[in-house]
Formats: structure tokens, C-alpha cells, sequence
């Protein structure tokens, strides 16, 4: 197709779209923003009003505080009329949605219209209503970013390619003399194991930063408060600390010195933008074998997989027999983010030429 394309990406609701946001999902809806504008496409986002995109921003309220129901109702009804006014405004070649929640805001004589919908899934399917596998419309194509995740959905609605999470590499092009601390980041939330991490780290008597924050839903701020805050600074020959949010130049300092990166997680991680972040930064990962970990960090190469909290003690004393140029040299074979809006460009021109191509699937 050599025309230039219109493609409205829907982001979460309730987390702001940029590279340096907590959430992959945010990521990746800038890191397609940023792609679709330099190829001379139009890109429109359909985001909170904080985020930081390229193309044209359709912005809606950001939150503060605790979501609650009314809140959700509320920025649902906000999202739903700014993808209405999208559509009819630049009748866009592909509708791509990202959030966990996109069925209680997708307008919903969606089902009518014929412009193609792509709904990535970056969270285990078994997160999303269940619904969603049995009762999308003929022109709603659901698509997995790993091939652990695809093997969990449904195979009735597994026909997408799977596209794999990428990041930028030059932005980590950065070497460090290594330091005698352990890393873990992301989202504070149980589902994330970080308190296996602080655990692991004291056990390992070496000290950790834990970086990364914590939205306002009740089980987080819970998990934070019982879990994770009696945790802190117990050892102090290896002190563990709270740093909170950080942005990325102080994120690509921390994964450049530190002696490895932990991932405890809890969850079939459908991606890790972590993993990949810190292999190209040439320091290893020590994780669960959760999901999608297990094929993005070479075991006994570029880290080590682990079954529990004793195990990543011992590997954490044992990083120091693997090689940063070997988890650099990974990064670069696989976790390329120009490959990633590649094979998303491909996704939108086969819609876009086929539109109703769902229901001519056998």
C-alpha cells in the first residue's frame, strides 16, 4: 500500500502515553505514535491529557487519586466520545486499542462501522472478561505480543501474527563500571513479587533499590503499605531503599550499574520491557520463569531463571560469571523496536486493504 495511512491508537485510560511512562502498554502506543509520524503517516492518540505523543493527541482528563467506580464510569463516557469524534472526524484507516478495559469504552456501534479494529491483549488473557474471546465484532482482530501469551488465548481468536514488544536501543547505548547493588522496577503491585526481590536481596546481603510507582487502586497502596514498607532498610550491612518513580536518565544510570536486575514476578508476564532494558544495558536478569520471561532471558547467558526466593539468592552471587557483551548482543538480535512498528505496520496495512478480513477467516 503506498498511500500514507491514518491510524488512531486508543490508549489506556488512566496512564499517560510516553517512553518514559511505567506501563509497556503506554510504550508501545508511543513508541507506534512515534514510528507512524516519521514514516509519513498520521497518528492519532486517544490518551490522558499528560501524555507526550508526536502526532495528534485527543486528550482526556487525568486522574488523581483513588479510581473508583464513579471515576471509571466517568472516564470511560470521556474516552468513548473522544474515539467517537476520532473516527468521525478523520476516519481513521485502523482503530488500535491497547487497555485492559477497552470493551467499556469502545463506542458501541463499533460493531457497524467497517474500519478495521486491532486490540493488542499486554496483559494475560485471562485478565480480560472473558467476552471478549467469544463476542468481538467481525471487524475486531485481537492480537498477543508473545507466543507464551497466544498459547493461553482461546484458538479461535489466536489468527493475528504475533508482533513482539521491541525497545530503542540506541537510548541505552550507555556503559557503566559496574556497583555492588540489585535492581528491581516497575509496578508496585502484588501480582510484581517485589517483595521476594527485597527478600532475596537480604538474603544475598547485598542492597537493593526498588524503583517504581504506585497507582492509587486500594490493593496496591495495601500491598505497598504491609508488604513492601516493612521491608525497607532492615539489613544494614545491605540496606533495600524505595526510590519511587524515576525518569529515564536516572533509569538507564540504575541499569547500567547495577550488579543485576530482578524480576520475582508473580504473573504470566505477557512481555518485559525490563528484561529487555536491562539486557541492553549488559546487565543480567534473575527471574521467575513467569510467561514470556522465560524466552526473553537466556538462562546461564544473560541471566538466570529461578523458581523462588532462595534460588534468586543464589543467583544473585553468581552473576559475576556472566557476560554484559553477551546480554548486549541479545538485545540487539531480538528486542529491536524498529522491527516492532514494522510488523505493526504490516498488521495495518493488511486491515486497512481488508477490512472485514475476520470474517472471511475459515
Amino acid at each position: 500500500m503506498n498511500r500514507p495511512l491514518t491510524i488512531l491508537n486508543v490508549a489506556y485510560p488512566f496512564a499517560p502515553v510516553g517512553f518514559d511512562t511505567p506501563g509497556g502498554a503506554e510504550q508501545v502506543v508511543a513508541l507506534l505514535d512515534s514510528a507512524l509520524e516519521c514514516a509519513g503517516h498520521s497518528s492519532l492518540v486517544v490518551a490522558r491529557e499528560d501524555s507526550r505523543v508526536q502526532g495528534k493527541l485527543m486528550p482526556t482528563m487525568a486522574t488523581r487519586g483513588q479510581i473508583t467506580t464513579e471515576l471509571k464510569a466517568q472516564v470511560h463516557g470521556l474516552h468513548r466520545r473522544s474515539i467517537e469524534r476520532a473516527i468521525a472526524a478523520y476516519r481513521p484507516d485502523v482503530v488500535h486499542m491497547h487497555g485492559i478495559d477497552f470493551c467499556d469504552y469502545f463506542p458501541a456501534e463499533a460493531a457497524d462501522v467497517v474500519t478495521p479494529v486491532l486490540v493488542t491483549l499486554h496483559l494475560p488473557p485471562a485478565w480480560y472478561p472473558q467476552h471478549v474471546f467469544s463476542q468481538t465484532p467481525p471487524n475486531t482482530h485481537l492480537q498477543c505480543v508473545s507466543e507464551s501469551q497466544r498459547r493461553c488465548c482461546p484458538p479461535i481468536n489466536a489468527r493475528m501474527p504475533v508482533v513482539e514488544n521491541g525497545i530503542q536501543l540506541d537510548r541505552f547505548d550507555l556503559q557503566l563500571p559496574k556497583r555492588n547493588f540489585a535492581l528491581a522496577l516497575g509496578r508496585i503491585c502484588p501480582e510484581k513479587g517485589f517483595h521476594l526481590a527485597l527478600d532475596a536481596a537480604r538474603a544475598a546481603h547485598i542492597p537493593l533499590l526498588l524503583a517504581g510507582q504506585v497507582f492509587p487502586y486500594d490493593a496496591h497502596e495495601r500491598y505497598f503499605t504491609e508488604q513492601i514498607v516493612p521491608r525497607l532498610g532492615k539489613d544494614a550491612r545491605a540496606p533495600a531503599r524505595f526510590i519511587g518513580p524515576i525518569g529515564f536518565a536516572r533509569k538507564r544510570r540504575l541499569l547500567c550499574a547495577a550488579r543485576c536486575v530482578l524480576i520475582p514476578s508473580l504473573a504470566a508476564e505477557t512481555s518485559s520491557f525490563v528484561a529487555m532494558e536491562a539486557a541492553a544495558c549488559g546487565t543480567p536478569v534473575i527471574a521467575f520463569p513467569s510467561g514470556a520471561l522465560s524466552d526473553i532471558v537466556e538462562h546461564g547467558k544473560t541471566g538466570f531463571l529461578v523458581s523462588d526466593g532462595e534460588q534468586m539468592a543464589e543467583a544473585i552471587n553468581a552473576v559475576h560469571l556472566l557476560r554484559s557483551d553477551d546480554c548486549r548482543r541479545r538485545a540487539r538480535e531480538l528486542f529491536s523496536a524498529t522491527k516492532t512498528a514494522a510488523e505493526y505496520f504490516k498488521l495495518y496495512e493488511m486491515l486497512a486493504r481488508c477490512p472485514t478480513a475476520k470474517q472471511a477467516s475459515p
